[in-house]
């Protein structure tokens, strides 16, 4: 990597709002795509096995993706300026892994193309946190606050409705569609909390990418704990682990592709902020919806009043998320978002006129970023070799899956990883 990243955003004049826009929808697409293998709980698989095997692509993606971008050296010296922020980063990977396993009950309990929308609630909790602790919305006018109020009770609307074609779906099991919507909506709260430490770390100056290497670290750790208190001990987790040797691939992947979206969300937050990126992203049930109805079918059998409540339902929501990632912040507002960042500068005793360059786009530590070192080009072939390890063995599970469909998604999915890729690279330098 050149030495002139620093340079880089004078190659482009895309504004960073309009980034972070580009980078919410990316999100979008990955996070919905990402979450297709949680079908694999319909095929007898307990949710922590497929929480534990998405933990696991996870945590290979927060070390491969971060170190082929930046390198080693960059993340050390990214972490070792702000080593306040790692306690958070860990807390927030902690809320992860619980939320992703509630994720996967939800899914199996009312599908797919219903949890969706119903975690997705996590934007309310997000913007109130948003609001309330890093200045969002601060100093906007009236007609914003509208969008954004609108958008709110759109979003929880829109989420009423679909617990209602819910209850029409699961009339036969009540109870488990309840478990379901249960699990989906604490799921959401989780999911929302998680973002205070996303925008703790970004207001304070660290790089998106440094602070998922250390998120993962607290995901893991959690999802094993689960893990052993639900299996009953280590040997026990070991031989259902062994059992589900043929299927781990795919919740890997999906692990893995989630991290590529949750990287979108980080620097649609970043840019954004939460009480817009987040919402932003959460359009990520339209490809959850996609996924579910196209692919997995799991419209078959529907009532034609059911479909039609959970289309609205999401067009609603979906409606709701773009009017409040609308409200562009207006100078009077950035200026409370300076604020909080000097707030954090002060408590933290940091480098304020460094922290503002990296609020900015730049990258100041650019110096390090670079792909050179002998053990970073083991990371990779380690991260490589996992992959195919899990793919040697892996057979086709027993779901219905419309294969054309699947690969129109797929190429939907892969040309905003090129596109809005490319867009953080001129612009920031992934910074």
């Amino acid at each position: 990597m050149s030495s002139d990243a620093t340079a880089a955003p004078a190659r482009s004049t895309l504004s960073l709002h309009q980034l972070g826009v580009f980078c919410g929808l990316a999100a979008a697409v990955w996070l919905g795509s990402a979450e297709a293998p949680t079908k694999l709980v319909n095929e007898g698989f307990s949710p922590f096995l497929i929480s534990m095997g998405m933990v696991m692509g996870a945590f290979v993606a927060r070390w491969s993706v971060p170190t082929l971008l930046k390198g080693t050296g960059f993340l050390f010296s990214d972490v070792r300026e702000k080593p306040h922020l790692i306690v958070w980063a860990l807390l927030g990977g902690m809320l992860w892994a619980v939320a992703n396993t509630l994720t996967i009950f939800a899914v199996r309990n009312v599908g797919l193309s219903i949890a969706f929308p119903l975690w997705n609630t996590n934007s309310l909790v997000g913007l109130f946190w948003g609001c309330l602790l890093f200045k969002e919305l601060r100093g906007s006018s009236a007609k914003d606050w509208a969008k954004v109020i609108g958008g709110a009770a759109a979003i929880v609307f829109g989420a009423a409705i679909l617990a209602l074609a819910t209850a029409q779906q699961s009339s036969g099991a009540p109870g488990k569609a309840a478990t379901g919507i249960i699990a989906a909506l604490g799921a959401g709260v989780l999911l929302g909390t998680m973002y205070i430490p996303y925008r703790k770390a970004y207001i304070s100056g660290m790089n998106p990418l440094s602070f998922v290497t250390i998120f993962t670290f607290g995901e893991v750790a959690t999802i094993l704990i689960l893990g052993l208190d639900f299996y009953g001990g280590a040997g026990k987790l070991a031989a259902e682990l062994h059992r589900a040797r043929t299927m781990l691939f795919w919740p890997f992947l999906g692990g893995f592709c989630w991290v590529i979206g949750d990287l979108f969300q980080q620097y649609a937050a970043k840019y954004i902020g939460i009480g817009r990126g987040i919402p932003l992203s959460n359009t990520n049930q339209l490809w959850g919806l996609a996924w579910g109805a196209l692919v997995f079918a799991e419209f078959a059998g529907l009532t034609g009043s059911a479909k039609i409540l959970i289309i609205a339902g999401s067009l609603i929501m979906i409606a709701g998320a773009v009017s409040i990632s609308l409200a562009e912040p207006p100078q009077s507002e950035l200026e409370n978002w300076n604020a909080a960042m000097h707030r954090e500068c002060g408590r933290y005793q940091l480098d304020a006129e460094n922290v503002a360059a990296v609020v900015g786009g730049e990258d100041p530590l650019a110096g390090d970023a670079k792909l050179s070192r002998w053990w970073e080009w083991l990371i990779m072939l380690a991260a490589l070799g996992i992959f195919v390890w899990l793919a040697v063995g892996t057979r086709a599970q027993h779901i219905y899956v419309n294969l054309p469909w699947m690969l129109v998604l797929i190429a939907g999915t892969l040309i905003p990883l090129f596109v809005v890729g490319a867009m953080l690279w001129r612009r920031t330098r992934f910074s």
